[in-house]
């Protein structure tokens, strides 16, 4: 069974289609990537996805469930975690203080755990587990609002690593980050991947994409064009079309 099926997805804003009968499947242990042009539909569709947006129609199941029409907090407990383009951590809170943040959403629910003291020794190890993990260790006692773009990067995915997700949906993660420090994080995806999370990608830089991602599905005003191997959507000639716009006639 699939780990998340996303059957004919669409999505109105006021009379704007933004997504249109969008169809595929995501399995655990593997990298998917969400590619197509600016305004394709990719971030609304993690929106739906996170229960941001309510969806016009369709069906998304999640280990079998279906998860339209939940609440965000609700996705993210059943095992779907998220990062964003725009890094928004707590700035004046250190690295640690951030991640036991995310750690927080098992006790929220209850109002007398809610009450505890947050800095117990076996939270504070299990964050300092998820810090090892991404890398983040050294900075443990950094303000977020210190850390370079790529560790603010890494910070993001160790709070969404908190919520002990099987599908990560990663929003844009090598944006504005230098060569190596991209290689640094596709080298942390990869390591999630092996890990057996399942990874949701969207992602501009295509060097990015091919080399990490096993299956590509294209968007394109809303609407999948294509879907395959990297190989396949290199040379697909709807996608070239997407990108580069149709040569006319008299080229």
């Amino acid at each position: 069974m699939a780990l998340l099926e996303v059957k004919s997805l669409s999505k109105d804003f006021a009379g704007l289609r933004a997504l249109d009968e969008v169809n595929f499947t995501a399995e655990a242990g593997r990298i998917l990537g969400i590619i197509g042009p600016n305004g394709a539909g990719k971030t609304t569709l993690f929106n739906v996805l996170s229960a941001v947006y309510p969806s016009t129609s369709g069906e998304v199941l999640f280990q079998g469930r279906g998860i339209l029409g939940l609440k965000p907090h609700e996705v993210s407990r059943l095992g779907i975690g998220r990062t964003f383009q725009i890094v928004r951590p707590f700035p004046n809170l250190d690295v640690e203080t951030n991640v036991l943040v995310a750690l927080g959403h098992r006790v929220y629910p209850s109002l007398w755990n809610s009450m505890a003291p947050c800095r117990r020794p076996k939270a504070i190890e299990e964050v300092q587990g998820l810090l090892e993990r991404t890398g983040l260790e050294a900075h443990r006692e950094s303000p977020a609002k210190n850390l370079p773009l790529g560790f603010k990067k890494r910070l993001e995915i160790a709070r969404a690593l908190a919520l002990q997700p099987r599908l990560l949906l990663l929003d844009e993660p090598s944006g504005g980050l230098r060569y190596e420090e991209s290689y640094q994080l596709m080298e942390l995806i990869l390591t999630l991947r092996n890990q057996g999370i399942g990874v949701l990608l969207i992602e501009h830089n295509m060097q990015v994409v091919m080399d990490l991602c096993e299956r590509i599905v294209v968007l394109d005003h809303g609407r999948k064009i294509a879907e395959g191997s990297p190989e396949e959507i290199r040379t697909n000639p709807l996608v070239i079309e997407a990108y580069l716009g149709r040569e006319s006639e008299d080229a």
